[in-house]
Order: C-alpha cells, then structure tokens, then sequence
C-alpha cells in the first residue's frame, strides 16, 4: 500500500494557516485603564494566564486537520491484469567452483564473478517488469531454482542467495539446457528465451550440450550463450592456508568452442563477458533485442483516510468552544 494525497495543491492552506497563528501570536493582548491595579493583581494570583490560548491552539490544530482533510489522504495499491504475456525467459546460472574467480571489479575491488553476475541478472529481473522469469542454478547437477513467474521480488530474493558450489563444483551445461528448456516446452507465448551464462567447460551430466540444444530449440526456444571470464589461462582465487588467506592463480578452462555452437543450434548468439561493465552491456542486447508488445490493464484500489483527519478536528473545534464558553470564558 502506498500513501498519496489525491489534492495536493490544497497543502498550501497550512502556509495560511500558520501565518494566521503567527500574527494572532504576535498581535499585542487587549488591555484596560484601571487605578486600582493593585486589587486586580490579588484578584490574578494562582491563575495561569497562558490557560486562556488554550481555545486558539484547538482551533488552529482542527483548521491544520481540516485542510489535511481537503487535500484527501488515501492508501492505495496497484494490481495488473497481463492479457498478453511478453517473454518467457529462462536464465540459467552457473554456481559451479570456478565462479569463485576474482577477475571482476566493482569500484576497484575485486569481487567474484558470480557476484557480478547476480548484480547484472538483478538489474535485467528488474527491466523486465511484465515477463515470466524463471530461474535454474546448475554446477555438477542443474536444478530449478524458480519456475516461471512474474513475481520480481521472489526472483530478486532467490538471485541474492545463490552461493558458489550450491549444485556442485563441477560444470553440467547440458542439464542445465535441459531442466531450462523443459521449463518452457508447451507454454503458448510469443517467444521463448532461455539464457546460460557459464565460465567452464562441460564436464557433468549425461547429456552433452549440442545434444540439449537441439532438443530445446524443438521447443521452440531461442538460446543466447555466455561466457564469463576476464582473463584467459591463469586466473585469481582467494584461497585459505596456514598462513591465512591469500592470492593465488589457477587454471580455468571456458569451452567457448561450445557455447558457439549452442548459441547457433538454438538460433541465438554467443557474447564474451571479460568484465562487469561488458557482462552488463550484454544483458542490455539481450533486452533490446527480446521486446514484444504486451497488453497489460492496471487497476487501482483507493482506501480513503479522509475521515481520520475530519474527526479530530471537529473535535477540537467543538472543544475550543467549549472552553471558550465556559471554563476559559474571557470577559469582555
């Protein structure tokens, strides 16, 4: 639910307002010629003179009320009925062991690749506001992190917690292909996607990437290969010994031989991802590139407050001209 006022114009009343307190505060007290002040005096002791603004405060908080009022608070939500769905995407990512390569930097530091990763996929889950996005993790085994859906925040909240090794150290492409494309056979969209950004080479599962393509472009799905990497042959990990944490190089193979040919067998393309900004600028072609036009009717639903501002300043206003009447009456 979200706060608004539906006349926000009317706000400016309460400059009026306050301008009226101030020039009612700042106009001197009515006062009267008396020669026998001495008696008045006696007369005032043990009363507290300020009692009798009493009365003028209520009326300016229930005159600040009624304008809050005027200006017509309201909650509201918005829902969305999609009559025609966009895309179907399917981003497969890889959380295998080599992902814990410190070749990426985020304001000069080095970071992970799979954290640069999961920063570009949170910013392109966000762009796609009326897609169906699922989600699929893979490393030794592949698995679906999230089926198709359009609810971003649970998209958002499971990218946050993939970890590097959660399905395994090693590199299954073809399952991931496979549990992806599965997640896309028969459904009815104007077009089907499914993304595998990698940093290996395949070496799990028991069906080869050409072989999981080929199946999944049947379907009727387009696939866009990645391959992740900034540096060729020996690249950095952080690694822990006796002598604590410390720098050291290893080799990381990416079969980008592979990812080419899966890229034109699913009739999509293969982009090199060396660094953070690169792997962002190839989400962006991906976005440009997979648009359609989708119908979407919002609705929305309006909880009025005005009622919670209007009572308590009838209330004051009716106080103040009690006390006023009564036992704050001021003569003349």
């Amino acid at each position: 639910m979200k706060f608004q006022f539906a006349y926000p114009a009317l706000l400016f009343l309460i400059l009026i307002v306050a301008l009226w307190i101030f020039l009612k505060l700042s106009k001197a007290s009515p006062s009267v010629t008396y020669s026998l002040t001495g008696k008045l005096i006696k007369l005032s002791e043990g009363l507290n003179l300020n009692a009798g603004k009493i009365p003028f405060f209520l009326k300016a908080i229930s005159m600040i009320f009624l304008v809050l009022a005027l200006a017509r608070p309201q909650l509201y939500n918005v829902s969305r009925d999609i009559k025609h769905p966009g895309v179907d995407i399917m981003l497969c990512i890889d959380t295998s062991g080599s992902m814990r390569a410190l070749d990426f930097k985020l304001n000069d530091e080095r970071i992970t690749r799979l954290t640069a990763v999961k920063k570009v996929v949170h910013d392109f889950i966000k762009k796609r506001e009326n897609d169906r996005i699922g989600l699929v993790v893979f490393g030794e085994g592949a698995f679906t992190q999230s089926p198709l859906t359009v609810d971003k925040g649970l998209l958002l909240t499971l990218v946050e917690h993939m970890k590097i090794g959660m399905a395994g150290d090693s590199t299954a492409l073809g399952s991931a292909l496979a549990i992806g494309g599965k997640r896309l056979k028969g459904l009815k969209s104007k077009s089907k996607i499914l993304i595998l950004l990698t940093d290996g080479r395949n070496n799990a599962g028991n069906i080869t990437p050409e072989q999981a393509a080929e199946a999944v472009h049947a379907f009727g799905v387009k696939i866009y290969t990645i391959g992740v990497g900034g540096t060729t042959g020996e690249t950095p990990f952080m690694v822990d010994s006796i002598f604590g944490s410390r720098l050291v190089y290893q080799q990381v193979d990416l079969d980008e031989e592979t990812l080419q040919k899966v890229a034109s067998i699913g009739g999509g393309q293969y982009f090199r991802a060396s660094d953070s900004k690169k792997l962002s600028e190839i989400y962006d072609i991906i976005d440009r590139a997979e648009k359609t036009k989708v119908k979407v009717k919002e609705f929305f639903h309006f909880h009025e407050l005005y009622r919670y501002f209007l009572i308590p300043a009838l209330i004051s206003f009716g106080l103040a001209i009690f006390l006023k009447t009564t036992i704050l009456r001021v003569i003349p």
